[in-house]
């Protein structure tokens, strides 16, 4: 898995765990919410799922951000939920709905997490008071999105999807002809970048997506720094290889020289002896 950043909320003297990998969706530590009511997280966890209104919220939730959230399987707990019979777990709901909005992750940072907006509401079902705290501290942590990791990260970001329309530009003029079907078309346009995969990562997307089902996104979302600078480099030589005719065979060993040369290079720059940015509070509101 690419990097983790991980940080900390501090609310009302407890500290709260919190998560990101695209700098765009935070996953707060349920788990350390619970201990503001009891030593047994889990069941605290649990018994919060057990309600019919949480599981229709969360069963929203999913239905507004996850495509392959399976329906049915919420419909049936929906209708369970709130009996005295009725039990839920995190591990419970991930495995029978394929959610994504609540995790359970093992090891250094164990526990249960949830998206920031699910949590913000099991934090109020836990104490209202409480998640007052919780989200006064989350908002500072927003504002302190300005730093360098992830300025870098989204700007280079964006410098490699400006590369791969100038490649898809390229592909289009020099490797489609004509009387290609619009399946073929695309078929190239796949084959071009699962290339550059190959030659920076070792793997098709496919080959990852196989190796990481539960990983949300792509290999390219989860890249390192580097490994996004070398690939927006990748896409524009590309580019120009393939305006000069050359085979995709004699493409792939150029590439590959590049991308050995420049990983080379960049692992022995520390971001940190490069200059800062100057940015005033004004600025500062306009880049956040």
């Amino acid at each position: 898995m690419g990097k983790v950043i991980k940080e900390t909320i501090h609310a009302n003297g407890m500290d709260i765990g919190i998560y990101t990998q695209d700098f765009e969706n935070e996953f707060i530590s349920l788990t350390d919410i619970a201990r503001y009511k009891s030593d047994d997280p889990g069941a605290v966890i649990q018994n919060w799922m057990r309600n019919r209104d949480v599981i229709e919220f969360l069963g929203l939730w999913e239905k507004l951000h996850n495509q392959e959230f399976k329906p049915l399987e919420f419909e049936g707990f929906k209708k369970q939920a709130g009996a005295n019979s009725f039990t839920m777990s995190p591990k419970k709901w991930i495995e029978s709905t394929n959610a994504i909005g609540i995790v359970s992750k093992s090891g250094r940072y164990g526990g249960t997490y949830a998206h920031s907006d699910i949590a913000m509401s099991f934090a109020t079902w836990i104490s209202p008071e409480f998640q007052l705290y919780i989200m006064k501290d989350y908002r500072r942590l927003k504002t302190d999105e300005n730093s360098r990791l992830s300025l870098n990260w989204n700007l280079n970001r964006e410098i490699s999807k400006l590369n791969y329309r100038i490649h898809t530009d390229a592909i289009k003029d020099n490797l489609i002809p004509p009387e290609l079907t619009s399946a073929q078309v695309a078929y190239t346009y796949a084959s071009e970048a699962d290339m550059l995969n190959v030659v920076l990562y070792g793997k098709t997307a496919k080959q990852w997506k196989d190796e990481n089902p539960t990983v949300k996104g792509n290999m390219r979302d989860i890249a390192t720094l580097n490994q996004l600078l070398v690939l927006a480099n990748l896409e524009s030589y590309n580019a120009v290889l393939i305006n000069q005719g050359k085979k995709q065979k004699e493409r792939m060993e150029l590439l590959r020289q590049l991308a050995v040369q420049q990983l080379k290079t960049l692992e022995t720059v520390s971001l940190n002896s490069l200059p800062k940015l100057e940015v005033n509070k004004e600025q500062e509101r306009g880049i956040l």
